[in-house]
């Protein structure tokens, strides 16, 4: 079961100390695709000694039950070209809360929907938000939002999901570094690495847009990072993927998931948006630049936290294989045109970026996590010895 919550943050300019207990939510599990609305009993007048500072504090809900979920995000009405919001959030499982999560903000560019053009879009209705963050089967939530510049948001909402079960969720860990012997590598190419295909994560093929779309070829690979948490088990990356899908789909507005490859940190690679994994797939990973590139996401967060050599392994073998199948020089450059002015460049501009480059390279954002964006040479190196 697939389950979506929306939590409506309604802005009543009641003072912290008229607050009443906390409204209590029916716990029971929605029906798929419902939704529950949760007003806001007030907003904070002072500041909240166990909740981090956010610039000029806007709101903070009270501690609210929930159905069950394990994925959530916080969207607002609007493009999101004015404010800078900072969102925490902090989860309830078993009774004990955890610790308070800053919730990163969303850069990846949409894809329009159902068109077949390189478009890059808010989310579903125009709506602005953060990045699903993986918190793990929860039944609770506070909310925490601060502007730190610009106008306060309107119309707030907590997205929750519930990622639904799939028969990967029943089986151990996949093995990181698959050996395969079933290929002879030769020069300029590199063999197909084990990728679990979307039927084995379980992804509800209903969701999507029926309709593949297909850019020219890959010229250039963006390297993204999840930014959803680092504490789940590679048992939990099918639970996590098939919720970021929801997310991408029923919230964000897009046409499948963003990415078109996503890696766990055991190494596991799994296929993202549909369409074939051999051929260039549109994907909606990077504002302005989807057009020729494909996006690949590690599976957590990678700002200060060291990518495991696992996971940098199998990034290394999936990147020489899809650059191999388009001939492209590792270690070299492409030019690329901007089809989104939100983006670090005007729409209609050009740029040469690293074949292999990161999100920030190509949009305001500290994705892929600078952990990770310091091991981008060791990977350009790495991919162009497999490609001989």
């Amino acid at each position: 079961m697939y389950t979506r919550i929306a939590l409506s943050i309604a802005a009543l300019a009641v003072p912290a100390m008229l607050l009443g207990p906390p409204a209590q939510a029916d716990p029971r599990p929605s029906t798929p695709g419902s939704t529950v609305t949760l007003p806001l009993a007030g907003i904070e007048q002072e500041p909240d000694a166990t909740a981090p500072r956010t610039g000029r504090t806007e709101v903070l809900t009270t501690e609210r039950r929930t159905p069950a979920y394990s994925l959530l995000g916080v969207t607002w009405a609007g493009p999101g070209t004015g404010e800078r919001v900072v969102v925490h959030v902090r989860t309830r499982t078993g009774g004990v809360w955890s610790p308070w999560r800053e919730l990163h903000a969303s850069h990846a560019g949409g894809d329009g929907g159902t068109g077949g053009e390189d478009v890059d879009g808010t989310g579903a209705g125009g709506r602005s938000g953060t990045e699903p963050f993986w918190a793990g089967p929860s039944d609770g939530i506070q909310i925490r939002v601060g502007v730190l510049e610009g106008v306060s948001p309107k119309d707030l909402r907590a997205e929750l999901v519930d990622p639904g079960e799939s028969i990967l969720d029943r089986m151990p860990p996949l093995p990181g570094l698959p050996k395969r012997t079933d290929g002879r590598a030769v020069k300029g190419h590199a063999i197909e690495p084990a990728i679990v295909a979307r039927k084995d994560w379980g992804a509800d093929e209903s969701l999507r847009d029926a309709k593949f779309k297909y850019t020219n070829t890959v010229r250039a690979a963006f390297v993204h990072h999840t930014a959803d948490g680092n504490d789940f088990p590679c048992s939990d990356s099918a639970k996590v993927l098939r919720s970021i899908y929801r997310y991408h789909v029923k919230t964000n507005g897009w046409a499948d998931v963003g990415y078109n490859f996503l890696v766990d940190k055991c190494g596991t690679i799994f296929e993202g948006r549909a369409g074939g994994t051999d051929k260039p797939v549109l994907g909606a990973h990077t504002l302005g630049f989807n057009t020729d590139s494909m996006g690949v996401a590690a599976m957590g967060t990678y700002t200060k936290a060291q990518p495991p050599g696992p996971m940098l392994i199998s990034l290394s073998r999936l990147l020489a294989w899809k650059l191999g199948l388009d001939d492209r020089d590792a270690k070299g450059k492409v030019t690329l045109t901007s089809s989104d002015s939100g983006s670090r460049y005007p729409k209609g501009t050009t740029h040469s970026f690293d074949v292999i480059s990161g999100h920030r390279d190509a949009f305001n954002t500290e994705c892929p996590g600078q952990a990770l964006y310091d091991e981008l040479g060791a990977i350009r190196r790495d991919v162009a010895l497999r490609l001989g």
